[in-house]
């Protein structure tokens, strides 16, 4: 009768022990960037500058100058968001924290 009550304490006190440990399946999946902020900014400079001389070469007769700042304002956006997209592919990973 002794040897069964030594016996159930043990193992009551090792599964409770087992359950209080954090695995490694507890934690938590975060995803880390480096630097897309700068490449992102990168793309719209360079999406600007593209979408400014070609909108200034598409643009017919007198309209010119609206040609150019319609065509930067539209390049400014693709770039910046092709170059986010990019940038995320190749500088993001996920880490467990």
């Amino acid at each position: 009768m002794r040897n069964r009550l030594i016996a159930a304490i043990v193992f009551a006190t090792a599964g409770t022990a087992l359950v209080t440990v954090p695995t490694a399946a507890e934690a938590k999946r975060v995803l880390v960037c480096k630097n897309v902020k700068k490449k992102a900014n990168n793309g719209t400079v360079i999406g600007a500058i593209g979408g400014g001389v070609l909108g200034n070469v598409v643009a017919g007769g007198g309209n010119k100058t609206e040609g150019t700042l319609i065509g930067a304002g539209v390049g400014a956006v693709a770039g910046h968001q092709i170059a986010k997209n990019k940038a995320k592919k190749k500088q993001c990973h996920y880490e467990y924290r």
